[in-house]
């Protein structure tokens, strides 16, 4: 019965793990996705441009 009570805790430990593993792969995309990418490749547009809220500002 020690076995027992000595390898419980890692098995549930290891299945903890594998669930937080699985929640986070199956959040990556998804429905808005899209609009995240659409927002970052605004933001490297403005950036890149210029127009940027937080582009430093530039004395020669």
């Amino acid at each position: 019965m020690d076995y027992a009570a000595a390898l419980f805790p890692p098995f549930v430990m290891a299945a903890a793990f594998t669930w937080l593993i699985v929640t986070i792969i199956k959040s990556q995309g998804g429905a808005n996705k899209y609009k995240e990418d659409a927002a970052v490749d605004a933001a490297f547009a403005a950036r890149s441009t210029g127009n940027g809220e937080n582009a430093p500002e530039r004395s020669a």
